[in-house]
């Protein structure tokens, strides 16, 4: 269990229980995973794990598109307050009606931005995207449908824009919080299917976008978060390839707090050899390189003034007072816990 994740359910639980942002009935403990703990929700009051300005809309969409909430029960989100899809939400969702103040916020990783676009229901972010077809060849079972969010290679959320030369961009985005990974490989499934027999076809292409040349071996793509990686890589290329929503181009943006340094241990014993973090490996191992993107959180989100967008000051406010380590603070703590580990 990694450092900054037990820093965070601390900060959440004192969040929970000082802030205006919850009711007094949410105050207390709740259950997960058949225990209960003070930096979880009462089931019941599971919304209130959202910014107030997000919590009907939300709602909405996910059942309105048959999205799945991670661990969340009765068409709710997850209870958990460290919660990744959650806090993915907080931070991206107040945006989907909010164009150019998005624009502002991703301009400085992606300056070919001219403007946003609507990329579903109006709106300029679309949420556990899988592309319009199957191009993985992830297997579903009889009788059912691809679900966004489960099961099938999902990016937390997707958005679309206009380039200065005129050529049309979509980026999948992913989003990291308090996660860490072991060094278990996953070349099977505990179904036991084969993983490796889904992605190899893509992997052997002649215009495959994973650079084979510094790769040690296929396997040592299977362990997280290179698995995630090399899938959300795939389909970004798939859906180019398509030109899905009339995209010319479509990469990956990489999302995740500089803070957390349990994330960005290299877990393949093979890609050690690399050096580097996690996510600076996969730089090296896209081509083109440009088409995967990681910045931290607090790069992207820490400096954020929202002053010449009234209506998004409410978020920030509450982005600030729940996680702090955006601009720094808290740091110091996440980094002794870390050395201490």
């Amino acid at each position: 269990m990694g450092t900054f994740l037990e820093i965070e359910k601390e900060r959440q639980t004192r969040f929970k229980t000082t802030s205006p942002y919850f009711s007094e009935a949410a105050s207390g403990n709740g259950i997960y995973r058949k225990k209960a703990y003070p930096f979880c929700l009462p089931l019941e009051y599971a919304e209130e794990n959202l910014f107030p300005g997000i919590r009907q809309s939300a709602l909405t969409y996910f059942e309105s598109h048959g999205i799945q909430w991670h661990d969340g029960k009765d068409g709710k989100p997850s209870n958990h307050l460290c919660d990744s899809q959650v806090c993915g939400l907080n931070f991206l969702f107040p945006f989907a009606h909010q164009p150019e103040a998005l624009a502002e916020v991703l301009r400085p990783v992606l300056p070919a931005i001219r403007e946003m676009l609507p990329i579903e229901d109006g709106q300029c972010l679309a949420c556990e995207w899988i592309g319009r077809d199957n191009y993985l060849g992830e297997k579903i079972r009889p009788g059912s449908r691809r679900t966004r969010g489960a099961n099938f290679t999902s990016a937390d959320a997707a958005v679309m824009f206009e380039r200065t030369d005129g050529k049309r961009q979509v980026v999948l985005i992913e989003w990291k919080y308090t996660e860490s990974y072991g060094g278990a490989p996953l070349q099977q499934a505990e179904s036991g299917t084969d993983r490796t027999a889904i992605y190899r076809p893509l992997f052997d292409r002649e215009d495959c976008p994973i650079g084979r040349g510094l790769l040690p071996s296929f396997d040592s793509l299977f362990y997280e978060p290179f698995c995630q990686f090399m899938r959300q890589q795939f389909l970004a290329h798939e859906m180019e390839r398509a030109h899905e929503l009339g995209a010319d181009r479509v990469s990956v943006l990489h999302i995740s707090p500089a803070c957390n340094p349990d994330f960005r241990r290299v877990t393949s014993p093979e890609l050690q050899a690399l050096n580097g973090t996690a996510t600076g490996v996969w730089k090296r191992l896209v081509r083109p390189s440009d088409k995967f993107i990681g910045v931290s959180t607090e790069r992207l989100f820490g400096g954020l003034s929202m002053d010449g967008f009234p209506a998004m000051r409410e978020w920030l406010d509450y982005i600030f007072a729940r996680y702090p380590w955006v601009r720094g603070e808290g740091r110091a703590a996440s980094e002794e816990a870390s050395k201490a580990a």
